[in-house]
């Protein structure tokens, strides 16, 4: 089936001054567009993919985007949320010399955001007076005090999580839809050959993790990707010389797999 559909204009040959497209407002880059020629394209489609193309292109027309802007730009001013993840990367002490002098800086250029202003997007200007911020970090350096006292004052409660352990370890292995178990079942399948934990083999996975992160730096769920991948190297390696199978990983199958490497200090401190 042949259908004709419009395409957009592009704004990339155009001569733009002072930054280009990027720093440009919403309504000047879509006033050009409308501006451009419109250009139409016949294509041979099957009839799905005819009938995909005419719904969106109706869908298009039904929507305005005016009202669509100006209902996200109120909901992410009423009911907005912003996570400040690894803030702790941004505590140093005062008065240091190095990459630390501007670590101070970057707190005093969040605090107008989390205060409350008005920031500029390509969609028109967003105050943030009511959006909730939530800010994370480790720690292990530095601590919340550090911080300058005004970006303190902005988060008035604070709570403090505990480390992962061996039970939150195990769901994570087993509860997610996209588990690193179903994962690795995933990537043993495109070669033809099946992959089964069983429950003693994950918890083992979760007790081995849990006691290195005791025992060396706690990087948290992070550890259970490197004890994985060192318990599967071998197989993954051979895999695809091997050929079909079923591989059952059980609490003496991990446990054969890390022995020699547990054991050893050195070894731990760069494969684990």
């Amino acid at each position: 089936m042949e259908v004709e559909v419009d395409q957009t204009p592009s704004l990339e040959g155009m001569m733009i001054p002072m930054g280009g497209f990027e720093g440009m407002d919403y309504n000047f880059a879509e006033m050009l567009q409308e501006m451009l020629p419109k250009r139409k394209k016949r294509r041979v489609v099957s009839v799905a993919e005819a009938r995909r193309i005419l719904i969106q292109e109706e869908l298009d027309r039904l929507v305005d985007m005016d009202d669509v802007i100006a209902e996200a730009l109120e909901r992410a001013e009423e009911t907005g949320i912003i996570f400040l993840d690894e803030i702790d990367k941004i505590v140093g002490e005062r008065g240091g010399v190095g990459p630390d002098v501007s670590r101070e800086g970057v707190q005093r250029d969040l605090l107008p955001v989390v205060e409350g202003t008005n920031v500029q997007t390509k969609y028109g200007l967003v105050r943030t007076d009511h959006i909730l911020f939530i800010a994370a970090g480790a720690f292990h350096v530095s601590k919340p005090s550090d911080l300058i006292p005004e970006l303190q004052g902005r988060f008035p409660i604070r709570v403090e999580l505990h480390s992962l352990g061996e039970e939150d370890f195990v769901r994570i292995l087993t509860e997610p839809k996209n588990a690193l178990l179903e994962q690795y079942r995933a990537l043993l399948a495109t070669e033809g050959a099946t992959l089964q934990f069983t429950e003693d083999g994950v918890r083992e996975l979760a007790r081995i993790a849990t006691r290195l992160n005791e025992r060396m730096e706690n990087i948290g769920a992070r550890r259970l990707q490197t004890v994985l991948s060192t318990v599967l190297e071998n197989v993954l390696f051979q895999l695809p010389e091997e050929g079909q199978g079923t591989l059952v990983v059980d609490r003496e199958f991990v446990q054969s797999r890390l022995a020699s490497i547990l054991e050893d200090e050195d070894l731990q401190r760069y494969i684990l």
